[in-house]
């Protein structure tokens, strides 16, 4: 280890500048994350915020809510006997507000449910991101498919659904705007792919998000440059430490032929790597911390400690295995052909 810290205070400058990259990239791919999380609760903050478990939709739908209509008798038996279940329905729509100014939402109905807001003929809860629009509660909101007004009782955080603020309503209401009687999805708790109900197709929570416009595109999209990052830090760990040992092959020859092992040098290696990885990320990891805080209201920016925990080890494993891999030529050098070679 000695060893080790005594040549990064030697060629300080060189390790330097890896640390300085390896920072630069960790933040980037840290900062992306957290708005690959943030958008992703702009999108879907409705189911996100679910517990796991299985959604159910017509086969007919063709994994599309809107189109899915669950038979009542179907879904009276499901929910009466499964633990939790709840029946729901999404639908896109908009409300009059003061001066008549619309306002987009995400209409939600449910049967009752403590995974659901319950509300009251003739009253709404809304997404609290509408609480920035100057709406409050005991404003009357109306829509042009509902005879009565709506009056704001509440607003629930972070609901969404395809980037549109959530307005939970009563289902008779839900009726008389959509004309429809059937919900669009039941929802199970806890439950598995194994539990299957005639003309109904099952969803893991993951799956169903994916059926969420787009919301696939989206995630895949951000995820793919964060893979890409952690790649290129992987990359630059071989890179850099594969130029070190061409330049110090006669001196691991002239270490070899004093009795220093090979799993030594590694050692060596491997300690350079956690040391510059480690401080690098922690740097990053309290600069994004920082920008979690700061970052501006509107901006969907959510990186939790969780994330950074896993991408951190990522980042440790991808830099251990880069450097483990330049140093294959370590194990092939031989003293007394590394010395006539190399330059001391």
């Amino acid at each position: 280890m000695n060893l080790a810290f005594k040549e990064m205070k030697k060629n300080k400058v060189r390790f330097l500048i890896l640390g300085s990259i390896v920072f630069l990239v960790s933040f980037l791919t840290f900062i992306i994350s957290g708005l690959a999380n943030g958008l992703s609760q702009d999108n879907a903050g409705l189911i996100r915020d679910l517990p796991e478990g299985q959604f159910y939709m017509t086969e007919a739908a063709e994994e599309t809510n809107n189109l899915s209509k669950i038979d009542n008798s179907i879904q009276n038996e499901i929910v009466n006997k499964q633990k939790d279940a709840v029946a729901f329905s999404v639908q896109m729509g908009f409300l009059n507000g003061k001066d008549d100014k619309q306002q987009s939402v995400a209409f939600v109905t449910s049967s009752y449910s403590k995974l659901f807001e319950n509300v009251k003929h003739d009253e709404i809860i809304l997404d609290s991101s509408l609480m920035d629009k100057g709406i409050k509660v005991g404003d009357t909101l109306t829509n042009d498919h509902f005879s009565g007004k709506f009056i704001v009782k509440g607003f629930a955080d972070h609901k969404k659904y395809s980037h549109v603020p959530v307005a939970y309503i009563n289902k008779e209401d839900y009726k008389e705007i959509y004309r429809v009687e059937e919900m669009q999805v039941v929802f199970i708790p806890g439950g598995d792919s194994s539990q299957a109900f005639t003309g109904l197709q099952s969803f893991s929570k993951h799956d169903f998000l994916n059926t969420i416009s787009s919301y696939k595109a989206e995630q895949m999209s951000l995820n793919m440059i964060i893979w890409f990052l952690v790649a290129i830090s992987g990359m630059l760990f071989a890179i850099f430490f594969y130029m070190m040992n061409i330049q110090k092959i006669g001196l691991y020859g002239i270490l070899k032929a004093i009795g220093v092992k090979t799993g030594k040098l590694f050692k060596m290696m491997w300690t350079q790597m956690i040391f510059i990885t480690v401080i690098s990320l922690a740097m990053s990891i309290a600069l994004s911390q920082v920008f979690n805080i700061i970052a501006p209201e509107g901006m969907p920016f959510q990186l939790t400690g969780e994330t950074t925990a896993q991408l951190s080890i990522v980042f440790l494993v991808i830099g251990f295995i880069g450097a483990s891999l330049s140093g294959i030529q370590i194990k092939k050098i031989e003293p007394l052909q590394a010395i006539q070679q190399g330059e001391v």
